[in-house]
């Protein structure tokens, strides 16, 4: 969301953010940044005197939960400001794969298009102008499987600064990294799923071969449940909270990050590559990220392949210089690529410029606006008559 924001402001975008989040120690101070933030209400006719009066030419919802609630209110009061899904990663595809891992299950393309929330989500994508796609692998599910045309869709991954020779030159060496690390917000479903399969299953393989290494493991919000988990004689560490992500992946060797289920691409790698730090994850883990370029490590699905593969990068200081090597180019292509940047801004140029056109294309779009304004509406004012009535 930062990044977007600053690519906005970089094109001469006056940008307002509207929440309905609770401010929390982490959050960035957004006003430092020029952007004004206003605090916003579900159900309340408030957002439609806000968003009238703010008048704006573009409205971005952060997730399609957020369309369904405020989308329709900003159709009907501002109709001619291009609406863009920015759907971080498909929450349906996360949600439908955790629950496949939860029932031990596989799954399907047919599974997950029979989940109610798969429906919610691709009406959403399909009653915008754009969504914003981070992954390679959803753009191509979106395509074929749901049938989204491409003039509906934006491939937009992370963007970073190029990694250079002097950002190379500034690494910490093979010889001046200890220890293996993960990193991820406890809250998130997946990750904190890496962390009990770490424990419980891969750890205490590698713990075997190498028994002076530790793991540590970073992540926001860790519950009792986690920090429970740190024992210092197993070398299984819980960190909690890392000021600056960048100084603590330039202490380890290895980033060990063995997703069982998600979505989306993984910040994790990225700052991983940024910072010179070869990774071991799964298929899942890797999914959409590489454009069959080389990972900056490996990819393993197996426990015995991941323990295998993680000590091979932690013991030896070639195999480790090749995966950083990789990872680098792997960076510079796809996250340090302007053109991803300059596709965005020149495709929200042309659907303003050719709004009624764009939508006259999308009938599917049309047709839902038609009836899911109609039902999110009726169904948004009873909730706020019944709060006023309280």
């Amino acid at each position: 969301m930062m990044q977007l924001i600053e690519l906005f402001q970089q094109n001469n975008f006056e940008v307002h953010f509207a929440t309905t989040a609770a401010l929390t120690e982490h959050m960035d101070n957004l006003l430092q940044h020029n952007v004004q933030v206003k605090q916003i209400v579900l159900n309340h006719d408030s957002f439609d005197t806000y968003i009238k009066t703010l008048n704006p030419s573009i409205v971005l919802f952060d997730r399609f939960m957020t369309e369904e609630q405020f989308g329709w209110r900003v159709a009907l009061h501002c109709p001619d400001a291009v609406r863009v899904l920015d759907t971080e990663d498909l929450h349906s595809l996360r949600k439908t794969r955790q629950e496949a891992f939860k029932k031990k299950i596989v799954h399907t393309q047919e599974y997950m298009q029979s989940a109610d929330i798969t429906k919610r989500e691709i009406a959403s994508v399909y009653r915008c102008d754009l969504s914003l796609i981070i992954s390679t692998y959803e753009m191509e599910l979106l395509q074929k499987v749901f049938k989204v045309h491409d003039d509906l869709l934006v491939y937009m991954p992370f963007f970073q600064n190029e990694i250079n020779s002097n950002h190379i030159a500034a690494w910490s060496s093979f010889s001046e990294r200890n220890n293996f690390m993960c990193i991820g917000n406890f809250r998130h479903e997946p990750n904190w799923n890496m962390v009990q399969f770490l424990q419980q299953t891969v750890w205490p393989q590698i713990r075997k071969k190498l028994p002076k290494a530790e793991l540590h493991v970073y992540g926001a919000y860790p519950p009792q449940k986690a920090t429970q988990l740190s024992k210092i004689q197993t070398g299984f560490v819980v960190k909690g909270w890392a000021n600056n992500v960048h100084e603590v992946m330039q202490q380890y060797k290895v980033c060990l990050a063995p997703i069982n289920f998600g979505a989306g691409i993984k910040g994790k790698f990225v700052d991983a590559m940024q910072n010179g730090l070869p990774s071991v994850t799964t298929s899942i883990g890797a999914e959409g990220m590489s454009h069959q370029m080389p990972w900056g490590g490996f990819i393993a699905d197996e426990v015995s392949e991941i323990v295998i593969r993680a000590i091979m990068l932690y013991t030896d200081a070639d195999v480790w210089q090749q995966a950083q090597i990789k990872g680098t180019k792997l960076f510079n292509a796809i996250y340090a690529n302007k053109r991803y940047q300059n596709e965005l801004v020149d495709k929200l140029v042309e659907v303003q410029s050719n709004l009624e056109q764009h939508r006259a294309t999308n009938f599917i779009g049309a047709m839902l606006q038609h009836h899911t304004m109609k039902s999110s509406m009726y169904l948004s004012k009873w909730i706020a008559e019944k709060n006023t009535s309280k």
